[in-house]
């Protein structure tokens, strides 16, 4: 049974006029109207998906690297101090000292603060040694061994400075069968100095990466809010008060910041991962508090930043008059 569709108009006999149906005319603007807001809304979904996307990753990016930084800040410490710990200070001993005073030493050593490890090394093993670095065998040459017996200590890191190995070499030399101690005293003050300079570099540039970052976020927020302007406006005009206008953006923007700071805590878990099993000798992973503590602060400043742009933002266009929206 097919509908049959009523006539655009017809003829009026008495006038000879011709006069249109205006329920057609009435159905077929009703049906464009409609099909036209069906339109602009789905295209203000899309923009609106689109907005709310770029803002996540605006955020996920920015917390990403600011996460990274602060994990380099707070590894710097155990970095350097991995450093420090393989600078050697080298025991030589007298031909004529014995095992028992060499043993006795070993444990005096092992049993202070300022010991990480210690390694005997024989003369022996010195000359095997130095025959594996270059190639021959010196020995055949000199006739005799002319190396000493030593031993490597390798020290905590706190007490790699040239003060503390100056006055730890000069207690250990007191004793009769020590001949000499040495250590690269030009490394090790390169060393302290380079890490005094870099520590200082990374506060440095923490604190403006930080100050970018919230700007980077609230530049995203801000724009997301921008395209919602006259809603603000209308919902004003009509009698909302500030803080109903405002409080479905703040949670909206709190949500965005929440997924965005989630998704930056899985990157860098990724990245601290794979380095951890590239450098297991940085031992990255060890302090899991204060990992925790660092994620749980990129999550809070997600959330934070969101919370103080979209407030800011929302208020600068409840503050400016109708006019002004246009600018």
């Amino acid at each position: 049974m097919f509908h049959e569709t009523p006539p655009l108009g017809a003829i009026n006999l008495f006038s000879g006029k011709y006069q249109p149906n205006k329920q057609v005319f009435l159905y077929i603007y009703n049906r464009k109207t409609f099909t036209m807001s069906s339109s602009f809304e789905k295209h203000q979904k899309r923009r609106l998906i689109s907005s709310y996307f770029s803002v996540v990753l605006s955020i996920a990016l920015v917390l990403f690297l600011l996460g990274l930084l602060g994990l380099l800040v707070l590894n710097a410490k155990s970095v350097s101090d991995n450093f420090k710990e393989q600078v050697i200070l080298t025991i030589y001993l007298e031909d004529s000292s014995k095992d028992v005073e060499i043993k006795q030493l070993e444990k005096s050593l092992a049993f202070t603060d300022y010991v990480k490890q210690t390694t005997f090394i024989s003369k022996e093993s010195a000359a095997d040694f130095m025959k594996l670095q270059y190639g021959e065998d010196f020995l055949d040459d000199v006739g005799y061994n002319p190396l000493k017996n030593s031993i490597e200590v390798n020290l905590k890191a706190d007490y790699v400075t040239a003060r503390r190995l100056d006055s730890i070499s000069e207690s250990t030399l007191k004793k009769n069968f020590v001949e000499d101690i040495q250590y690269d005293k030009d490394l090790v003050s390169l060393m302290n100095s380079n890490v005094k300079r870099l520590s200082l570099w990374i506060l440095i540039i923490s604190g403006i990466f930080t100050a970018i970052a919230v700007l980077l976020i609230n530049s995203s927020i801000r724009l997301a809010v921008y395209s919602k302007r006259f809603s603000i406006k209308t919902m004003q005009m009509v009698g909302a008060t500030k803080k109903f206008i405002r409080r479905p953006f703040i949670w909206r923007s709190i949500r965005l910041g929440i997924i965005g700071s989630l998704m930056a805590i899985a990157g860098m878990g990724v990245v601290l991962y794979y380095v951890d099993k590239s450098f297991p000798e940085f031992e990255l992973i060890q302090n899991q508090l204060t990992i925790g503590a660092l994620f749980a602060s990129v999550f809070l400043l997600g959330i934070l930043i969101s919370w103080w742009s979209t407030f800011f933002a929302t208020q600068r266009f409840l503050n400016l008059k109708t006019d002004q929206l246009y600018y």
